[in-house]
């Protein structure tokens, strides 16, 4: 008897969604705009670990207080009693302001992991309600509502740390409780705010956001899509660079261990993997940024030691 596999189930929503969705228009921005909403012409320069602190500060520091003032000038906001800033923004402004290459950072996870945590933990919160021991079965709304708002981020690809929080407070927070529906724009005001510091700040010194929806390329996506057929008997071909520094490619009908189908390479601007690897957009994005930070130290430490050579 042939051994049994376990059956893989995998859902990837971007196969369907990227190819309706637009590649960015920076051709049709005038540059100093598309600047400030991450688009560079050059690849920008290292500038350490210092700065970026210093502007994370600054950021988090305006976005927040920019966050309170505003939601405590707002008339509607103050006669409903709602917060000043949703608490889970302060974790969400580290993000936003410190680990700004993070895919949990990008406007994607940003704006859709709080609006769904915004409206799937009032959802749930107005079901529990319906109970007349809703004060004894909070705690398990609460735990239902952040395992949602959890599995809806994973399977849309918007996962955002905070929202979990978002989604929590909707339920077990007595201030947000008497919101109601209206903690839906009360989270849209802090998101819009949060983030149009993002833009302005991140963008000083640093590059913010490093995608919008994916950091794959969305022009090849929205091409017509090939068939089952097709698919499956099309020939796949992986870039491999020879120790010469020659590139050249293989296909599957040709043996992996000639080609060490093992390794994994991670240099600038070029990524490869064995073809029974399976990563995400995500993942692969952060391994290429990984591969950049490499070179940047290696590029440092030889200009270091050039510079002690000639002393």
């Amino acid at each position: 008897m042939s051994p049994r596999h376990p059956t893989t189930w995998r859902v990837d929503i971007d196969h369907v969604l990227n190819r309706f969705v637009p590649p960015p228009p920076w051709h049709h921005i005038p540059y100093p705009i598309a600047y400030f909403l991450g688009h560079r012409r050059a690849k920008p320069r290292d500038i350490g670990n210092v700065l970026p602190i210093f502007w994370a500060f600054i950021g988090v520091f305006c976005a927040v207080s920019i966050i309170e003032v505003v939601s405590d000038r707002i008339p509607a906001f103050k006669e409903r009693g709602a917060p000043i800033i949703v608490g889970s923004f302060g974790a969400g402004a580290v993000l936003e302001f410190y680990a700004i290459e993070s895919p949990l950072a990008q406007p994607r996870n940003f704006f859709f992991g709080q609006m769904l945590a915004a409206v799937l933990g009032m959802a749930i919160c107005k079901l529990f309600q319906l109970s007349t021991h809703f004060a004894a079965i909070r705690w398990v709304g609460g735990a239902v509502s952040c395992a949602s708002v959890t599995a809806v981020m994973a399977l849309t690809k918007t996962v955002h740390p905070p929202a979990g929080a978002t989604a929590l407070l909707a339920v077990v927070d007595d201030q947000i409780l008497h919101l109601g529906w209206f903690f839906v724009p009360v989270v849209m005001l802090n998101c819009g705010v949060m983030f149009a510091v993002a833009l302005l700040v991140n963008n000083v010194q640093r590059t913010f956001p490093s995608y919008w929806w994916t950091p794959e390329d969305l022009r090849h996506q929205r091409a017509a899509p090939e068939s089952d057929e097709e698919s499956k008997g099309a020939v796949v071909e992986e870039m491999r660079t020879d120790d010469d520094g020659s590139e050249r490619t293989r296909n599957d009908d040709e043996p992996q261990e000639e080609y060490g189908s093992q390794e994994v390479i991670i240099r600038p601007g070029q990524l490869v993997l064995p073809s029974h690897i399976y990563i995400t957009p995500e993942e692969i994005q952060l391994l290429e940024e990984i591969g950049n930070r490499l070179q940047r130290e290696l590029t440092s430490r030889i200009r270091d030691g050039q510079h002690g050579m000639n002393q």
